[in-house]
């Protein structure tokens, strides 16, 4: 399964790249929101991202915002990353299309049971 990854931390996303291989997923990185839309709207595009919630050019919320009003022939499982972790920001990344929700720093384990 191929997965995206879209953080402006370059630490971030290595540290989730490494992981996420190491598990026998196909990564592809975006070091900001607009690159992370241009690689959703591409042809072969992940079935999964895992979006942090702030990045230059489109926060991940508003990646789900615009991927679930456009008609697509394949769903994306969008996982919003945050270090906001209160409830008020919980309800506002799913209902800006969101399928779930992790604080950051992010548990490997947590993550790990996610994906499944």
């Amino acid at each position: 399964m191929k997965i995206l990854i879209a953080d402006d931390q370059p630490l971030d996303r290595m540290v989730l790249k490494m992981t996420l291989e190491k598990w026998g997923y196909e990564v592809v990185e975006a070091e900001d929101g607009t690159q992370a839309m241009q690689i959703l709207n591409s042809e072969d595009s992940p079935g999964l991202a895992i979006l942090d919630w702030m990045m230059p050019g489109l926060s991940g919320p508003e990646i789900c915002l615009e991927l679930r009003y456009q008609e697509r022939v394949r769903y994306v499982y969008v996982l919003l990353l945050s270090a906001k972790d209160d409830v008020e920001d919980l309800v506002r990344g799913m209902a800006a299309g969101a399928d779930d929700y992790i604080s950051k720093p992010v548990d490997m384990h947590e993550l790990q049971v996610r994906l499944r």
